[in-house]
């Protein structure tokens, strides 16, 4: 049965009811994610990581965040900060967020748009993990990436065979970026 003929059968209103509910049901998709990244952001505030931080943008949205990761000592990465910017579904924390390195970086699992290639911001996410998992996750990256699954080819090679060249390329590729 198609959805004309389903809705030539209906009573009178249903259809409209339908539409309602469906409109209240993404409403409460979209508060229980702010609910759940209101509660992440005072656990940011009371229990900071260190090395790791995160706040709503500035324009009020509390589904796009802005973060910077301290690069970890013992790292190419060692004296940077790196800024990044999260977009959340409305369904989060069911699906992932999209992050992007907004900061240049030169890494295997970064592509030069920002795009990261991990696990668990894909296929491995699951409601447990929240931004400050994601941001501890991403700052181990940094010193260990996984060259297995690279989007820099490059970077990745050079990690393994010329580690004082790819600190030359970090180097040369990041740039301090203003906050909009």
């Amino acid at each position: 049965m198609s959805f004309l003929e389903d809705s030539q059968n209906s009573a009178p209103g249903s259809l409209q009811n339908n539409k309602l509910s469906g409109a209240r049901k993404g409403a409460e998709t979209g508060q229980n994610a702010a609910k759940r990244l209101q509660t992440e952001l005072m656990q940011l505030m009371t229990s900071p990581a260190p090395g790791v931080s995160a706040f709503p943008s500035a324009d009020g949205n509390l589904l796009t965040w802005r973060a910077t990761i301290e690069g970890p000592d013992d790292t190419p990465y060692q004296g940077l900060t790196l800024k990044l910017g999260f977009e959340f579904p409305a369904n989060y924390p069911y699906a992932p967020p999209t992050v992007l390195f907004r900061t240049p970086i030169y890494h295997p699992n970064v592509d030069f748009s920002g795009r990261i290639c991990l696990d668990i911001l894909k296929d491995k996410w699951t409601a447990a993990y929240n931004i400050q998992t994601v941001l501890l996750s991403l700052q181990s990256l940094l010193g260990e990436p996984n060259n297995a699954s690279p989007l820099n080819g490059e970077a990745a090679e050079l990690w393994d065979k010329d580690p004082a060249l790819f600190k030359i390329k970090v180097a040369d590729r990041h740039k301090d970026i203003d906050d909009e």
